[in-house]
């Protein structure tokens, strides 16, 4: 995850690549429930630090170096798309009962989607950084940018060109990866 970017835009074209990749990951029943925001101005790119509490005077290693950014997509996820495709005839389901669903696909296929953003942005020579929006500026981040109630944001990706010095060290560089999550036959 890169945290601090080179001040130079993103090609078009890249960033087309990265969004069209993500519309080809899984979706269950092929209900492609996800939707991105894609912020590539100066202003908007500004207006989403503003709308998710990041105050303009506000500075930290962590949050200066995200700012240089050039790019921000926020995949959102729409709920209403999968209930709506499972209760087609296909499907056999006769209404819309989210209790149906064992996890809420929705958010695990808009959460690949992103994955592939993640990783087209490496095979661009690019660097991203995925990050959570903070749950008490959801409405605020709603009403900077017109998104509809019925679209949840899952994150938000930071996309940019990598420079020498990558900003904070995230977790990763900090903790040692766990050694006791895989399990082969039985737990």
């Amino acid at each position: 995850m890169v945290r601090t970017y080179a001040d130079r835009p993103v090609a078009p074209e890249a960033l087309d690549r990265l969004l069209d990749n993500a519309t080809r990951g899984p979706s269950a029943g092929f209900s492609q429930g996800y939707a991105f925001l894609v912020l590539d101005t100066p202003d908007d790119v500004a207006r989403f630090w503003t709308a998710t509490g990041a105050d303009p005077d506000a500075h930290n290693t962590w949050l200066d170096g995200m700012r240089t950014a050039p790019v921000v997509i926020v995949p959102l996820a729409h709920k209403d798309a999968y209930l709506d495709r499972y209760a087609e005839p296909d499907k056999g389901w006769t209404d819309r009962d989210e209790a149906r669903w064992p996890v809420p696909y929705w958010h695990v296929d808009t959460g690949m989607a992103a994955l592939l953003i993640l990783q087209t942005a490496v095979d661009e020579g690019l660097g991203a950084c995925f990050f959570g929006i903070p749950g008490e500026h959801v409405d605020g981040f709603r009403e900077a940018f017109g998104v509809p109630a019925d679209h949840t944001p899952v994150g938000a990706i930071t996309v940019g060109h990598r420079t020498e010095a990558t900003g904070t060290r995230g977790s990763a560089a900090r903790r040692e990866r766990r050694t006791d999550v895989v399990h082969r036959g039985r737990w």
